[in-house]
């Protein structure tokens, strides 16, 4: 993305005042563009298609279409896929927070944040790297993985296919992979295993290609829906 260009970002809220509360402050930064607003998950797909934003600020529960479903739209369509979606969550530990990374959303914040690390998650987003704070949302993941064990999300023939997906990968990408879901961003995994940052952006482009992975965050599901990475204990 040009460092000239704003960052035009979509705010998806089913209150009112929280919508208009995003707009106003995220407004006063440079380099943030509010496009647009949506207060339910139908009009956020509809919206995004519409604006075709950098990043979607999306909330959990909505009527209508929840806001699982609309980043489940969102992410899965191909004419959007320049578009990131943040997950808007009022809890640190959110049920829903765990199914909205599944269904393609870069990563999560809590509503309460406050300005400056709500517009820095939005840059980190519309740069490409998923994740805000790796080691936070490593700790999320394994807190649902501890409660939902290889079951819970997808059908048998999905996990099959992360199966599947996995023994594609080579020794590298496996090991790359671990590090990744253990909250490392790219230069520590670079520094880890003495390989320069550009080329941990290749395998994680391969990675990402071979099991069909939206971004970093699905990526960290992945290697915990997987067994690869087990949770902590």
């Amino acid at each position: 993305m040009s460092s000239e260009s704003p960052i035009t970002v979509l705010v998806v809220d089913d209150q009112d005042l929280v919508r208009s509360g995003f707009k106003a402050i995220l407004s006063t930064y440079d380099g943030i563009e509010i496009v647009g607003t949506a207060r339910n998950g139908v009009e956020a797909v509809q919206e995004a298609q519409r604006l075709k934003p950098d990043v979607v600020l999306m909330d959990i529960r909505m009527p209508e279409m929840s806001g699982i479903e609309a980043t489940r739209a969102i992410t899965g369509n191909p004419l959007l896929a320049k578009t990131r979606v943040l997950v808007l969550t009022t809890f640190d530990i959110d049920e829903y927070v765990y199914d909205a990374l599944g269904a393609g959303a870069s990563g999560f914040l809590l509503k309460d944040a406050d300005p400056d690390e709500i517009v820095a998650a939005i840059r980190v987003v519309a740069d490409g790297d998923a994740l805000i704070q790796p080691k936070v949302m490593r700790r999320l993941v394994e807190t649902f993985v501890a409660a939902r064990p290889r079951a819970g999300w997808g059908s048998a023939d999905a996990a099959d296919g992360r199966r599947a997906a996995l023994a594609t990968l080579t020794d590298r990408e496996r090991e790359i992979l671990m590090l990744v879901a253990r909250g490392l961003s790219n230069d520590e995994i670079a520094e880890d295993l003495f390989i320069s940052p550009a080329t941990v952006k290749t395998h994680l482009a391969r990675i990402m290609a071979k099991t069909d992975a939206h971004d970093r965050a699905q990526l960290v599901v992945f290697a915990y829906e997987t067994g690869l990475v087990s949770p902590a204990r």
